[in-house]
């Protein structure tokens, strides 16, 4: 292999890092295997590529880098003390890359592949652990990510190529993502044991002016909810506390904080009853959402199939 020196490395120290990788990385492979052999012949025959572009290759990363990797006597080559000191980390490179590429593959894998999957607190306890175990009855390998979260960091997530799929209300409107509506839930009015509408079954929300409410934090879905049906109702609910959990909700409920608008618990909580809103109609609707043009691997579009299937009966009886 002829070398020749050129008289001024193509890149210098100030070249910008996007540069040195464009150039540097299809070559890095080349250098590895022709350090591994320490012979270029053999390394083409290994690599399964001409010759004369293995010299070339190696040639143009030693005046892209200004340095001699390689001593050479005939058509056998040996590491200079910068070669070895590249090789290291070359090796370890390309390694990383090896390591990504089969993750990757896996994560695609039609039968133990993974979906990387987000929901709302509320679903936690009970819609989405029913939702994968029936979902895992014939994808029995597949793999999940889950994320818990509010639905505007979700989306958010969604949009950062965090997440596949989100389970959310309200049903997300926005131009870069697909939504699709899958159940309603009703919401009722969590009072405490001892409180004035306590033996009451059902009751319009206009009752309950006067009240001081316990919601969630702003950027909260059923807080846009609560909101917006109090102000359906003729009023704005006074707030005595803001939190992130609907349980958390329930609890200072039955301590006496105020009363609040939710879902159903999974599990009856002592200390508060929960009533029925006949107006305005208190439902929250969940659906799915996913990104807009994001190409869906084997095990996402099974789930997301699966979903789509339980459209009018997502949500436990």
């Amino acid at each position: 292999m002829v070398h020749q020196h050129s008289s001024q490395p193509r890149l210098s120290p100030s070249s910008y890092e996007e540069d040195i990788t464009l150039l540097l990385a299809p070559r890095l492979a080349y250098f590895a295997g022709v350090a591994r052999q320490e012979h270029v012949t053999r390394a083409a025959q290994e690599m399964g590529v001409p010759q004369s572009t293995l010299s070339r290759a190696i040639v143009r990363l030693e005046e892209d880098l200004g340095v001699a990797l390689f001593a050479r006597k005939g058509r056998t080559v040996s590491l200079t003390p910068a070669g070895r000191t590249f090789l290291t980390s070359v090796e370890r490179a390309l390694a990383e890359v090896e390591r990504a590429a089969e993750s990757v593959q896996a994560d695609a894998d039609p039968s133990a592949g993974k979906v990387a999957f987000g929901f709302l607190h509320t679903m936690g306890s009970e819609t989405v652990p029913e939702l994968i175990r029936a979902f895992r009855v014939d994808h029995p390998r597949i793999r999940f990510t889950l994320v818990q979260n509010y639905g505007e960091a979700m989306i958010e997530r969604l949009r950062a190529g965090d997440l596949d799929l989100c389970l959310t209300s309200p049903v997300p409107d926005a131009p870069d993502l697909v939504a699709r509506r899958l159940d309603e839930q009703r919401l009722r009015l969590v009072v405490p044991d001892d409180h004035r509408l306590a033996g009451r079954k059902r009751i319009r929300l206009a009752e309950a002016a006067d009240e001081t409410f316990v919601t969630l934090e702003p950027g909260y879905g059923l807080r846009r909810i609560t909101d917006d049906l109090c102000s359906e109702a003729g009023f704005t609910p006074r707030i005595a506390f803001e939190g992130e959990e609907a349980e958390t909700l329930r609890g200072l409920v039955a301590a006496g904080l105020g009363v609040a608008l939710l879902p159903p618990p999974a599990v009856a909580r002592p200390g508060v009853v929960e009533l029925g809103v006949t107006a305005p109609r208190a439902v929250r609707e969940i659906g799915v959402a996913w990104l807009d043009g994001h190409p869906d691997t084997a095990p996402v579009a099974a789930f997301k199939r699966f979903l789509l299937s339980r459209r009018g009966h997502l949500l436990p009886d």
